[in-house]
């Protein structure tokens, strides 16, 4: 009986805590984020990891946010099919397409893009990410 009456308050509890927070009326987009209204969208830093989470960077990635790329180079014998990139953005910004895992970079003629997009939701930039391999 215990048991029942604690699981119903939590229920409420945590029913109660939602309707407050949706009644905040503060606007949220289609993931839920919080938009605000911050102007500024570009890209802060950036970092090429491995399958083993690893960096597999040489250098430092150079960022242009006029051109809107990211230069990074990589070691020799790197898998370029299997790169987790991460990306560090300005405050309230997001990334579309979303980084849901590992990526294929191994097509080094058309780097991949990904569209910073600011906090207010009307600013967007799109960044192409520009892989090398460092020679042998």
């Amino acid at each position: 009986m215990k048991r029942n009456i604690s699981i119903a308050l939590i229920v409420l509890l945590a029913a109660i805590t939602w309707m407050a927070c949706k009644k905040s009326g503060a606007p949220v987009d289609e993931d839920g984020l919080l938009i605000t209204t911050r102007r500024e969208c570009s890209v802060s830093s950036f970092e090429l990891l491995g399958t083993d989470f690893v960096t597999v960077r040489v250098g430092a990635a150079v960022i242009d946010t006029t051109a809107q790329t990211v230069k990074v180079t990589v070691a020799f014998g790197t898998d370029l099919k299997n790169l987790y990139p991460q990306f560090t953005l300005t405050q309230d910004c997001k990334l579309d397409p979303k980084i849901t895992g590992l990526t294929d970079f191994s097509n080094l003629a058309s780097p991949r893009k990904w569209t910073v997009i600011s906090g207010d939701r009307q600013i967007k930039k799109t960044y192409s990410v520009i892989v090398t391999v460092q020679p042998r």
